[in-house]
């Protein structure tokens, strides 16, 4: 158990420390984004979750770093700063789209090293062994802004700025070569809970694909469904963050050791 370390800082952000929290809550971004993304989560769940956001290459102020685009070397690097810094308290990790992957890879990663999770949740991702042939990362740039435009996840004012958006792309179609030639590897199923999240009108996750999660576990499993599509988390967030704060409270409660996904 290790206090966090200053070279920690790079990788992972933490908005709003929050020391007396008992468990820890580390949040991946989805293809394209940031770790700001998840600065309204550290504002709403501190003091109750001490919030962190891992903060990939290639983008904001790691914007002159190449790029990462594979999700396992992504989960290695997280899980050995996750290890080496963040470990003095139970973790539970939160990933939206890629980052529901990256955030599986490093519970799996961390289990392995005798650090299990007590919980992960998994938003607007199909199941680690469901696959799409997809190859949006393969597209001009025009197409990848297309893409972009159809996800509806990007401020749209990112558009109106020429040189903003052709700063952002390598790292854009980076993370969308990472997903998409993303193959899971067998693994044993999870020993934590995994609570799985998707927008009623993703064109990316089926119901199907959503519940297919429950293979990743022997633990506890609950699907949630949102009105909305793939960014449904821009209207959800309220009934999100509720989600977490409750689980997160369950499992300090329970004493941190995994068990079963609480019932709101």
């Amino acid at each position: 158990m290790t206090a966090a370390p200053a070279q920690s800082q790079a990788w992972v952000r933490r908005y709003r420390p929050a020391p007396d929290a008992a468990v820890r809550l580390v949040c991946f971004p989805h293809a394209g984004g940031s770790a700001t993304f998840y600065y309204p989560v550290a504002q709403a769940l501190a003091p109750v979750l001490d919030v962190l956001a891992v903060q990939y290459p290639g983008r904001q102020d790691r914007h002159t770093e190449p790029p990462v685009d594979d999700i396992h070397v992504l989960a290695d690097v997280v899980t050995e700063e996750l290890v080496a810094g963040w470990n003095d308290r139970p973790l539970l990790l939160f990933g939206h789209s890629m980052g529901a992957m990256v955030a599986y890879e490093v519970a799996c990663r961390l289990q392995r090293r005798g650090t299990v999770p007590v919980g992960l949740f998994a938003s607007g991702r199909r199941a680690p062994s469901t696959y799409r042939d997809e190859n949006v990362h393969l597209a001009d740039d025009e197409g990848l802004v297309a893409e972009m435009r159809r996800m509806q996840g990007t401020d749209a004012q990112v558009f109106e700025d020429e040189e903003i958006l052709r700063m952002i792309l390598p790292a854009v179609r980076s993370d969308y070569r990472a997903v998409e030639t993303y193959r899971h590897q067998p693994a044993p199923p999870l020993s934590c809970p995994v609570v799985a999240l998707n927008g009623r009108d993703d064109p990316q996750v089926t119901p199907q694909e959503a519940q297919a999660w429950e293979s990743h576990t022997a633990s506890g499993f609950r699907l949630l469904t949102y009105p909305g599509g793939h960014f449904y988390l821009s209207a959800q967030a309220p009934e999100v963050l509720r989600e977490i704060r409750e689980f997160a409270l369950a499992a300090a409660s329970a004493g941190t050791g995994g068990g079963t996904a609480p019932r709101s």
